[in-house]
């Protein structure tokens, strides 16, 4: 009886007319689920969600996507360096492709950005090999020049750094970490410090430690923006004292009171990042939060292009004294810094600094990393003939005879890159073989 009862034709018979008669969808009481009990969970409200949820500003993280390209093929450019010719073949480069976080094949990287980065065929090995454009190569000279020549602002900013520790000392490993962010050479340990001994010194191996403070150098960049503000606007003191620029994202929702909250947080009080917290303790929960904002905004804006990643700005989270959730801290504030998880890394922009994916106040090393990314943002574009005449008859003059005599071994470029499939370009490579091939001969016959 049991069975007919409960049967799946008469529990769908009786579904439906249920759901004619009380116009509900769903069979919320009956023998199989009467004991079930329906809870309502709660939203997750954590720095993940929020993080997904946030504001996107799509000119910063199309500005992150082309600074990741650029990293990369600095990268690239330093494994080909370090070769004792100058070039890589892409046999090689390809083995280094996931080492430096590249995950497309080699040769389409190379033929994206050929202002960067020189394809030719060996004249003597016959396999595609790469090298670095001569204007790649001029960007690269010149930013080490820019950085020896403003050697004395790094070093105030390195003291800055000091200053804003807790005990006037650096770790060495976070200062590697974060050193192209400052404008530092990677020799900057034995070509920058043993110069500046009277301001800086290692207290140990790993500890970089402030000589003497000094005061004229403890002032944050924001006091700038606020002395600004209150001579051209006519602010009050009160208005302008603790007040940091805010720009919100297009597209921002501004929630019903978040104006009162916002203007009430500008004029709330704070210790000031070059401040010591012992003279001034605090109890506050937000001025806590205030203070530590202080410090991030004025380590962004120590930066070269007012950029860090949020993974090695941890390093600083107890050096500085930021005892708090650094990345939930930041998306609290989406006026003043924007997290941009573009470039396979979650990077802090300080907002201010840029307006159209351009940095308004450029330095000299900005500039020069500038042309860099233009390059990248090239592409193929104005691409003239290469100019590999005079480096193919460099190499083949190079060319022992023992390398000449084995010239019949197997191409393997094949493998790394596949060849052009363009009439003008097979032509071209073509009529090089041919001419390399002739003289190669005439050399032979001469010989004999």
């Amino acid at each position: 009886m049991a069975f007919f009862m409960f049967g799946p034709g008469n529990l769908h018979a009786l579904s439906v007319r249920l759901r004619i008669l009380g116009g509900s969808t769903t069979f919320q009481y009956g023998p199989f689920n009467w004991c079930v009990q329906r809870r309502w969970k709660k939203p997750v409200d954590s720095a993940r969600t929020r993080l997904e949820g946030r504001t996107r500003d799509h000119r910063l993280d199309k500005l992150m996507v082309q600074l990741r390209n650029l990293k990369l093929a600095l990268a690239l450019r330093e494994v080909i360096s370090q070769q004792r010719n100058g070039y890589a073949s892409l046999q090689l480069l390809s083995k280094w492709r996931h080492e430096v976080g590249l995950n497309i094949e080699i040769g389409a990287f190379f033929k994206k950005y050929p202002h960067i980065f020189q394809i030719y065929v060996h004249p003597v090995k016959r396999n595609y090999c790469c090298k670095i454009t001569q204007k790649m190569a001029d960007l690269i000279a010149e930013e080490d020049a820019v950085i020896r020549e403003n050697e004395a602002d790094i070093v105030q900013r390195l003291k800055k750094l000091l200053m804003l520790s807790v005990n006037g000392t650096l770790n060495m490993h976070a200062l590697w970490l974060v050193r192209r962010e400052l404008g530092l050479l990677d020799d900057y340990r034995s070509s920058m410090l043993p110069k500046h001994r009277h301001d800086l010194y290692l207290e140990s191996p790993d500890t970089l430690s402030l000589v003497s403070r000094d005061d004229e150098l403890a002032v944050a960049k924001i006091e700038e923006w606020r002395k600004k503000e209150y001579i051209e606007k006519w602010l009050a003191e009160s208005e302008t004292r603790y007040a940091f620029p805010i720009n919100f994202p297009t597209g921002f929702k501004i929630e019903k009171g978040f104006r009162e909250k916002l203007k009430s947080w500008q004029r709330l009080p704070y210790t000031k990042p070059y401040e010591k917290n012992d003279s001034h303790p605090i109890h506050n929960v937000e001025r806590l939060e205030k203070r530590v904002v202080g410090i991030l905004h004025e380590l962004l804006s120590l930066t070269v292009e007012k950029i860090i990643p949020l993974e090695r700005l941890s390093h600083f989270r107890r050096v500085f004294g930021m005892e708090v959730n650094l990345r939930e801290l930041l998306l609290k504030y989406p006026g003043i810094f924007y997290i941009s998880t573009k470039g396979s890394a979650q990077t802090v922009i300080l907002r201010e600094s840029y307006t159209k994916g351009c940095l308004i106040e450029p330095n000299h090393v900005y500039n020069v990393r500038r042309k860099m990314l233009d390059l990248i943002l090239s592409g193929c574009r104005s691409v003239g003939e290469p100019e590999s005449a005079a480096w193919l008859a460099e190499e083949y003059a190079e060319g022992s005879c023992h390398e000449l005599q084995n010239m019949f071994q197997v191409d393997t470029a094949n493998t790394i890159l596949q060849r052009e499939t363009d009439s003008d370009s097979y032509i071209k490579n073509h009529n090089s073989e041919e001419l390399l091939h002739q003289h190669f001969c005439g050399s032979q016959e001469q010989s004999e």
